[in-house]
This record gives structure tokens, C-alpha cells and sequence, in this order.
């Protein structure tokens, strides 16, 4: 395995990471100085707003300048900020050309809610209306994907953690915060060069190996694989930081099957992912072989679905090739490709894989394009707890005393001083939120679990009050009350 060199030398790393301290140059710090119109305006992609908010000469606006906003600066100014200088220089992160000095790599600062971090990427492109062709090899900073995985992944303490296609190293940043080792693998040397400068920025003890998927990783196995891999659907694409180079949509469902046969027993994998919907064949269907074939507990949510066509002007926008010479082209040829093989749309998602020991793993999947409640960590943690614990025989649910959750309301939608109601839904305000319509019997079981009765002298009073046969209440009741469990709006309380 080859050994990664770090862009920029141990001793230099430690004083570029004085420097940024003493700046205060943190997210916080930044956005102090450009104030909330420059920081929309920059998450826009916009600088504009950012240079005029930055014209006081000191150290922290020198640096925000340089970095944020992509502009040159003053050598002396930057000299001033950055004792390292000629270091940065000689490794590539910064250019001089005697009187300006200029970034080529990003240097920037990222936190989360227990503190601070700095972060190694290639710069955005597009600032300011720009459309540059993005390198094949380009490394991502941190985007709106990478800050899904962040939110999604539960953050329980474990033993070795995976960051698969590490690129930067976003995700091992967060994993630093709850896992024992990380290992951070991906086929770009040079997000591993920058995933090495972020490590030691921080502090980090990283194990960073190059190549392709878990083939370094052969034979290993984790507690926690993260993973935001290259999945975008096309006929084979060659921009390293989004194409595998496989046709379709079999990375994903590779990264399945293959994460799978590394997790320890109880291990945990979380991926975004895309599908094809093809004619003719339910995606549930589709995806759902997938999961099955892992072997694995496994939740699967589709967020979003875009027809061919929009799939394909997203990521010709995203590499910068729009308006190029061979944009029509490109674009053709892509969606011919999609006709070919009968593509509908390409959905978008987050799957979650957990090691069990049960006899028959329970699959899930389903549609969810509604808001949510970030961070979804907890909740998909506490959800294959409850999947865990749900017995599988109907008696021994009935025994179990259920509690209802406290983050549930119940509206009811009908007529003014109409007597019954036309719709009663649950909804919960944690979570994914959702919004369950019920009848009047599960609505009032629901309403009677208050974690100090057994769920079958519930039934039974719900059954007499609704004067229905306590045993047809049973048959239809018993597989709702499976998924108000599952979703969140009971729970089963402590034995």
C-alpha cells in the first residue's frame, strides 16, 4: 500500500494551525466579520457583498479574503497573517507572484456543535457567476451532500470507523468525535494529500490508504462505515469526486453489498445513493434486492426523484460543463442512453445498513420527500432499536406495556361542529415528521398507551369502548401498532 505524503510538512502544519487560531478564524469568527448579508451572499457563491465587508486590513479579514472569497491579497498582508507563508507557497496551497499572493487550495473553517475544525479542499468553483470545467481529480469541500451524511450518521461510540471516498476528510472529522480509529480510503491522491493537512491541522490521528473502494480495506471489518460515494447514474463518467466509471446505478448498489461483508456484528453502514427507476418495475422492487442481499437490517429512504433530463443538466452544471462546446452533445448522448435502458427518473437517498443477528433481517424501504428535522442521527438510531426490539410473535407484543410518544399531536380535520371528524392524523414534530391519518380505534389506542398497561387490556378496552369484536380489533390493529412503533409514535417501555 502506498504511503501518502502531506502536502505540507509537520512543522508547518502546526504553525499555519497558530495562525488560523490566533486570527480567530473560525465559522463563527468569519461570519462575525462578514455579518449576515456577505454570509447569504457567500453561501450563494457570491463574494461582492464579502470584499466590501472586509476592507479593515487585519489579520482575520486577510485570511477570509484569501480563502472564502478567492481574491488575492497583499504579500505583506498575507506575510502578516501567515508566518508559514513560504511553506504554503512551496507546497501548492498558495501562489506568489511577488506582490499578490493567491489560494489554490481551500483552507477552511468548519464546526460542529462541540467545537471547531479547519478543513483542506480544492477551492468552489463558480464564484461570482463563473462556469470553470471542473478537474476530473477535483476534491470536494464541504456541500450539501457531505452535510446530509454528517446528520444522518448516528454518533454512538464505537470501536473502528470507515470513511469510504474520504476526499478532504469531512466525515472523519465528525468520526474523530466518537470512534476509537478511523480509516479514511480513496482512489484520488490528492484528496488523501489534503485529507492528511486536515488531519494534522486538527490533530488527528488518521490511517489513510489509497485505492479503490474496500479493496483497501480487504478482509477488515468496522462497527461504522460512512460513505459518500461516487454515485452518479450515467453511462460511465471520468470526474473522479462523483463518476465510479460503472454504468448505471451498480455502484450503489455495489457499495451494498460489498459495505455489508465489512461490518462487525452490530456494525452500522450509512450511504447516499442513487437508483434508476426503470419502466415497468417498481423502484422499491428494484433497490429492495439489494438490501435483501446484504443480509442486513436496512432502512432505505428516497427523498427525491428527477427525470433524466434534469439529472442530466444538474450534473453537467455541477463538472461546469455547461455552455462548453460539447455540452449538446454530452447531453445527448446521456439521455439516449437513459432511453436506451428505459430510465424513467433517477431517485436520491439515504440507506442505512445494520449488521443483525436475527434469523430474518428486516428490509424497508420507502418514499419520504417531506421536510425533516435535522440532525436524523438520533432518530435512525432509535428507530432500529425499536425494530430490535419487537418480538415477533403477535403474543408476545400484546404482553408489552407501549408508551406514546411526547412529540405527537393529533389534529382532527372536519366541518365546523361537525360531531365525527372526516380525518384524524398524528403527527410528529422530531424526526421525519410525519403525518399518519387514522381511524377513531387506532387513534384511541394510541391516545390509551401511557406505559402502564399491557397492549392486550388496551385492545380490549378500546374493543368494548368501540363495541367491535376484541378479536377482529387484534387482526387489524396488531400490524399498525408494528409501525407506530417502528415510526416513532410508540414506544415500548422499560421492562
Amino acid at each position: 500500500m502506498a504511503t501518502i505524503a502531506p502536502m505540507l510538512p509537520t512543522e508547518h502544519t502546526a504553525r499555519l494551525r497558530e495562525a488560523l487560531a490566533e486570527a480567530g478564524y473560525t465559522v463563527d469568527g468569519v461570519r462575525a466579520v462578514l455579518g449576515a448579508r456577505a454570509s447569504a451572499a457567500l453561501d450563494r457563491n457570491e463574494t461582492t457583498p464579502g470584499m466590501a465587508a472586509t476592507t479593515g486590513g487585519s489579520s482575520l479579514e486577510t485570511l477570509i479574503r484569501l480563502w472564502p472569497l478567492q481574491a488575492p491579497v497583499a504579500r505583506a498582508a498575507a506575510q502578516t497573517a501567515l508566518p508559514c507563508l513560504d511553506a504554503l507557497v512551496a507546497s501548492g496551497i498558495l501562489t506568489d507572484d511577488g506582490s499578490t499572493v493567491q489560494a489554490r487550495v481551500d483552507v477552511r473553517p468548519y464546526a460542529d456543535d462541540a467545537g471547531d475544525w479547519w478543513l483542506l479542499a480544492d477551492l468552489t468553483p463558480g464564484l461570482d457567476g463563473a462556469n470553470p470545467a471542473v478537474p476530473d481529480a477535483h476534491v470536494l469541500g464541504v456541500n450539501a451532500a457531505s452535510s446530509t451524511l454528517a446528520q444522518l450518521t448516528v454518533r454512538r461510540p464505537v470501536g473502528r470507523a470507515l470513511d469510504l471516498g474520504t476526499g478532504g476528510g469531512v466525515q472523519a472529522l465528525h468520526l474523530a468525535r466518537h470512534a476509537g480509529s478511523i480509516v479514511g480510503t480513496d482512489i484520488n491522491p490528492r484528496a488523501l494529500a489534503m485529507a492528511g493537512v486536515t488531519a494534522a491541522l486538527n490533530g488527528l490521528d488518521l490511517d489513510l490508504r489509497q485505492g479503490d473502494l474496500f479493496h483497501p480495506v480487504a478482509g477488515e471489518r468496522f462497527d461504522l462505515i460512512v460513505t459518500n460515494p461516487p454515485f452518479v447514474v450515467s453511462p460511465g463518467g471520468h470526474h473522479v469526486y462523483r463518476d465510479s466509471g460503472l454504468a448505471g446505478d451498480s455502484l450503489s448498489r455495489q457499495v451494498m453489498l460489498d459495505g455489508a461483508r465489512h461490518l462487525s456484528p452490530g456494525g452500522r453502514l450509512q450511504m447516499l445513493a442513487n437508483w434508476m427507476h426503470i419502466r415497468g418495475t417498481d423502484w422499491i422492487e428494484r433497490v429492495g434486492e439489494w438490501a435483501n442481499a446484504t443480509g442486513c437490517d436496512a432502512w432505505v429512504v428516497q427523498r427525491e426523484v428527477q427525470d433524466p433530463a434534469e439529472y442530466v443538466e444538474l450534473w453537467l452544471r455541477d463538472s461546469g460543463e455547461r455552455g462548453a462546446p460539447h455540452y449538446r452533445k454530452r447531453y445527448a448522448d446521456w439521455l439516449d442512453w437513459f432511453d436506451a435502458n428505459d430510465v424513467e427518473g433517477v431517485g436520491f437517498g439515504w440507506v442505512t445498513l445494520v449488521r443483525s443477528e436475527r434469523e430474518r433481517p428486516v428490509v424497508e424501504l420507502e418514499s419520504w420527500p417531506h421536510a425533516v428535522a435535522q440532525p436524523l442521527g438520533p432518530t435512525i438510531a432509535e428507530r432500529f432499536d425499536r425494530v430490535a426490539a419487537l418480538p415477533d410473535s403477535d403474543d408476545d407484543l400484546l404482553r408489552l406495556t407501549l408508551s406514546r410518544d411526547a412529540g405527537i399531536s393529533q389534529e382532527q380535520i372536519g366541518q365546523p361542529g361537525e360531531e365525527d371528524p372526516e380525518h384524524l392524523i398524528l403527527r410528529q414534530r422530531h424526526g421525519l415528521m410525519r403525518a399518519r391519518e387514522v381511524g377513531t380505534e387506532e387513534a384511541g389506542l394510541v391516545g390509551a398507551c401511557e406505559g402502564s398497561v399491557p397492549l392486550a387490556a388496551l385492545m380490549d378496552a378500546v374493543a368494548a369502548v368501540c363495541e367491535v369484536d376484541p378479536a377482529d380489533l387484534r387482526r387489524r390493529l396488531l400490524p399498525r401498532v408494528r409501525e407506530l412503533v417502528t415510526d416513532g409514535y410508540l414506544h415500548i417501555a422499560e421492562r
